[in-house]
């Protein structure tokens, strides 16, 4: 059984395995552009842990199968779109989901936690990332437009509303 928890700074090894397994994954997949020039920094990460922003999935034994960060609160980064997002109403953003890759359902976990904090959901990807779109599609997330990250780079975003 898949469940969450708060990422600790003893996590961080782990944590840093999973994006970098991750970003290899993508790269086979076609998507080597999403997190590119060591995205996501072990910094950023420190600071997500440190914020409550770093939450770890674990699978049997307790051992981490997954990590993301789920911030409840406007995200400057969506303050524009090229479209429309389904409402304006309070929300939470899942940010830098990966996956260790042996377990499933690790993405599912993550959102049923996140839903269970706040039932407005958004969520962004590459366009070249094909696995993690057919799973936004998969868990009924709604397309809504395109954003743009800080560095300028366009990314499908998406909502759910529960």
């Amino acid at each position: 059984m898949l469940t969450v928890r708060l990422s600790q700074i003893s996590d961080i090894e782990v944590i840093m395995d999973i994006y970098d397994h991750a970003k290899n994954f993508m790269a086979v997949c076609g998507n080597r552009g999403q997190w590119g020039n060591g995205y996501p920094q072990r910094k950023l990460i420190e600071s997500d842990i440190e914020n409550g922003y770093s939450h770890v999935v674990t699978g049997s034994g307790g051992r981490i199968v997954g990590v993301f960060s789920f911030i409840i609160g406007s995200d400057p980064t969506y303050a524009e779109i090229e479209g429309a997002w389904l409402d304006d109403s309070a929300y939470g953003t899942i940010h830098r989901i990966a996956s260790a890759g042996v377990e499933k359902g690790v993405a599912d976990c993550c959102l049923a936690y996140c839903l269970s904090k706040i039932g407005n959901i958004r969520i962004d990807t590459h366009s070249d990332n094909v696995p993690m779109r057919r799973w936004i599609a998969k868990s009924s997330f709604n397309f809504c437009g395109i954003i743009h990250t800080d560095n300028g780079s366009p990314r499908l975003a998406f909502q759910l509303r529960k």
